[in-house]
């Protein structure tokens, strides 16, 4: 009954109704109406609609959905989401949080950094907050800030080194000053955060609640739950600014600063730490420095340099490949299943792969991945009992081809944010994320989706449903894109409202 009861959700009222209050509240703060932002957002807090879309977005879409807090619940049944619904209605205005689960995470370096992860009911808490917040910042944060930030990704950062380092910019001449800060999630000062926030006293009350109960007992007044779904957003609130010191590009708390030949960057190091020491937060000294850009530097996973020609090249960076290199290796040495298996899981890697980097330069053998499928190619030969030209087609499908366009990504607008109210303008944006099949589909529904005809704004993956049932059946009038969760629905066989 209460599995029936959830899918009969006007889910498609919900999230107009949410949307709706985001796009006022962005334009209460755009205007200057704090009084009003801060209305908007209580609303947004007592929203029926907003408490069953966290809900949704924590126990049935999100990435995480099944790690479990410090209550050892992995999961909720249809049952629980109702009376976590119930619990929110009552005691959202005062929520009072658990105590973290902590996980170590090895790093690069070969120290560790705590992931702390919350119960599912603090998770659904944050992310209903995070619903009332994230549009009022939107709304004030610079444009060259591009970390978890809805409508935002790596790829524009990537595209802002090539506008500020190609020729036509004497990117020859230039320097880079990469910037790392030192523990940043762990020493952000709350009191400084607090004043920061623009929301109303009972929500920095609960978040206030959520940071106290999160950071290390040595340093009480300082850090934020690195497993919250509510720290992104707060970490970008701590920096943001950061960006007028200087021309630069920040992706959450990772920076590059561009400098021309006589810009002083001893003068904008100290701004920084300047900067950063009134946020708790100081540069990491051992991956600060400062490097002609014709020497080359990484950067969220890329290699950028500026060739003697004057010519700038983006390819990934040599840390990337062998961390990709070594999954590879890892499932095609694996014993545990066979060929076919080993084809599909490979599949989905070397896809997610190849389209991450689908803005750099990948021709020649290592980057378009020649020596792995070969090894691949004989492991399975020698596995399985198939002719060469099945080896083939396992090949085919293990390393699927996907198109490079080098520097072709298009940059988000200016300061534009997906609640602005431009559904024309994000919808075929968010479109253009897609290729292939899915990228057809979309263009043939307006970048709306095919379930309940809202458009696509992100914050919400597209899935491709075969109408027939026949996933083997990949023509066009047999495909249609939808929503992850209508998705979900569809196959439960019920209306979502």
């Amino acid at each position: 009954m209460h599995s029936e009861s959830w899918k009969k959700l006007p889910w498609k009222k919900f999230r107009r109704n949410l949307f709706r209050l985001q796009c006022r509240l962005w334009k209460a703060v755009r205007v200057g109406d704090r009084s009003r932002a801060n209305k908007l957002q209580k609303l947004i807090l007592r929203s029926r609609s907003a408490r069953f879309l966290a809900i949704r977005q924590i126990t049935q879409l999100n990435a995480g959905k099944k790690t479990a807090g410090v209550d050892g619940k992995k999961s909720l049944n249809c049952q629980g989401r109702f009376e976590l619904e119930r619990v929110l209605k009552t005691q959202a205005q005062h929520w009072h949080h658990n105590q973290l689960r902590a996980i170590p995470i090895p790093k690069k370096d070969g120290t560790t950094r705590l992931l702390k992860i919350p119960t599912l009911q603090d998770r659904t808490w944050q992310c209903l907050v995070k619903y009332a917040i994230e549009p009022a910042h939107e709304a004030v944060f610079h444009g060259r800030s591009y970390g978890f930030r809805p409508g935002r990704s790596t790829h524009d950062c990537q595209k802002i080194l090539h506008i500020s380092l190609r020729s036509f910019a004497h990117g020859k001449d230039k320097r880079i000053l990469e910037l790392d800060i030192e523990k940043c999630f762990d020493c952000i000062d709350h009191n400084f955060l607090m004043k920061q926030i623009i929301a109303p006293q009972s929500i920095k009350q609960g978040l206030y609640s959520c940071l106290k109960t999160g950071v290390n007992p040595e340093f009480p007044s300082q850090g934020t739950p690195q497993g919250g779904v509510v720290s992104p957003v707060l970490a970008n609130i701590a920096l943001d600014g950061i960006e007028n010191i200087h021309n630069s590009v920040r992706y959450a708390d990772d920076m590059v600063f561009i400098l021309k030949p006589k810009d002083d960057a001893e003068k904008i190091l100290h701004q920084v730490e300047e900067f950063l020491a009134l946020r708790g937060l100081k540069i990491k000294a051992s991956k600060t420095r400062l490097v002609a850009a014709t020497d080359g530097f990484d950067f969220l996973g890329w290699h950028f340099q500026v060739q003697n020609n004057g010519k700038f090249r983006t390819v990934p960076s040599e840390d990337n490949y062998k961390a990709f290199r070594k999954k590879v290796k890892a499932i095609v040495n694996n014993s545990n299943y066979g060929a076919s298996v080993k084809a599909q899981k490979l599949s989905s890697l070397v896809r997610g792969w190849r389209y991450y980097h689908q803005y750099c330069r990948l021709d020649g053998s290592r980057f378009s991945l020649y020596f792995m499928a070969n090894r691949a190619w004989k492991v399975f030969a020698k596995e399985t009992k198939l002719n060469r030209y099945e080896v083939d087609a396992l090949i085919q499908q293990a390393f699927p081809r996907v198109p490079y366009h080098e520097h072709r990504h298009i940059n988000v607008k200016g300061d534009k944010s997906p609640y602005d109210g431009d559904l024309t303008y994000w919808s075929e944006r968010n479109s253009k994320l897609y290729t292939g099949p899915t990228a057809a589909a979309l263009k043939r529904q307006h970048h709306t989706c095919g379930y309940c005809q809202m458009k696509f704004l992100g914050g919400e993956r597209v899935q491709l449903h075969h109408i027939d049932g026949n996933h083997d059946n990949w023509k066009p009038k047999n495909l249609t894109a939808v929503h992850e969760s209508c998705h979900d629905y569809i196959h439960s066989s019920k209306p979502i409202g």
